[in-house]
Parts: structure tokens; sequence; C-alpha cells
């Protein structure tokens, strides 16, 4: 079942469910969702303030769990889970430094960084960060972050039906194309970056235990 069909044949409660699955973690496409619901309010399918509270409720109730749940079961639970979705123990090392380091402005900033966002909240978590403190942060991250995707979809669905697109098409598809080429190649740098610097920490990590065993 696609996640557009979940949103058609649950409306609102779709939203909140397919928000909510990847915000405790799942690779569901939230940004997607959210803009694509946001397109639909454009086409009177939804109505702003239900959809902007479906998508707000939907990340904030899968982040408290999953601050908990790193709270309560801790870093092997997450790599556990982790496993599956390309979290090693390398990579939740290096996330957990920046988090400690900037704990307050994480919370907000990775509400819009896909991959980090489903990670903060179980990092707040096995750091026993104030729940006081983490939950209107995040709150106010979630209120941020589903708002700029609802209303960037509207303001594409408006543009989608100006005369602008339909004289221009061919040259906007163009656009657009090289704009995702570019996402996608600058995406694959990001990624084998990653990879190296996971290697890099494991040498690290090898080579210390190698030293304490002599």
């Amino acid at each position: 079942m696609g996640f557009q069909h979940i949103m058609h044949q649950y409306g609102y409660f779709g939203v909140f469910m397919i928000i909510f699955i990847e915000a405790i973690g799942f690779p569901f496409p939230a940004e997607t969702t959210l803009t694509l619901s946001g397109i639909e309010w454009t086409q009177h399918v939804f109505k702003l303030f239900p959809l902007w509270l479906a998508g707000c409720l939907g990340n904030i109730v899968g982040s408290t769990i999953a601050y908990f749940i790193g709270r309560l079961l801790g870093r092997p639970i997450v790599l556990y889970l982790g496993k599956y979705i390309g979290i090693t123990a390398a990579r939740l090392d290096r996330a957990n430094e920046q988090f400690q380091k900037y704990e307050l402005v994480v919370i907000v900033v990775a509400k819009f960084i896909a991959g980090i966002r489903i990670l903060v909240p179980y990092l707040a978590g096995i750091n026993r960060m104030k729940f006081w403190v983490f939950w209107p942060l995040n709150a106010v991250s979630a209120v941020l972050w589903s708002g700029a995707f609802i209303i960037a979809g509207h303001y594409i669905g408006e543009a989608l039906h100006s005369p602008f697109i339909h004289r221009y098409m061919w040259p906007t598809i163009i656009v657009a194309a090289i704009i995702v080429a570019a996402v996608i190649y600058f995406e694959g740098r990001s990624r084998r970056r990653r990879k190296q610097l996971d290697r890099e920490h494991a040498e690290r990590v090898d080579g210390d235990s190698a030293q304490r065993r002599d």
C-alpha cells in the first residue's frame, strides 16, 4: 500500500500515521507526504489547520516514544533497530558527539534533515536530557517543520496551475531535472564521505583497543 493511498484512504489520520511511523525510525517519506498534502490543500482536499495538526502530532508523538525508548533501553536497542536503516556504531557515535556539543540547537535544526531527524530523539533519551527541556523544543520544531513543508506544497500547487508554468513547462522540467541531478550527486558524495568517516572511526577504535591490549 503506497503512502499516497494511505493519505487518500484515511485522510488526516493517514497523514498522522505516516509522520508518526517515520518519527519512530521507519523510512517513510515524511517531507513528501507533507508537501503532497499541501498541494492537495490547494485543491481543497484538506484544510490547513487539521492537516497541520495531524503533521505536528504525528511527529511529536513519534519523537516522544523514540525519546523514552532511548532513555529506558539505551544505546543497544538503537543499534539493534538501527542496523535495518543504516545506523552503524560509528555513525551513532559521531552524531552523539555533535548532539552533546549543541543539543538544544540540534533538536530544532535536525528536524529539517532527513535521517538525522529520526535519530535525535533517541540521542536525547540516551543522554538523559530532561524531558521538560526536550519536549517543548521538539514540539516547536515539529510545528515549524511540518508547517514549512505543507505551506511549500500549497505554493507548489498554486504554481502548477499558473499560466507561467504552462507556458514554460519544458524549460521548467529541464531546470527541475538539473536540480534533482545535482541533489543526487551531492547526496552520493556525502554518503561516500560518511562511509569513509565510519571506516576511519572503526580503524581508530581498533587501534585504541590494540594499544590497550599491549
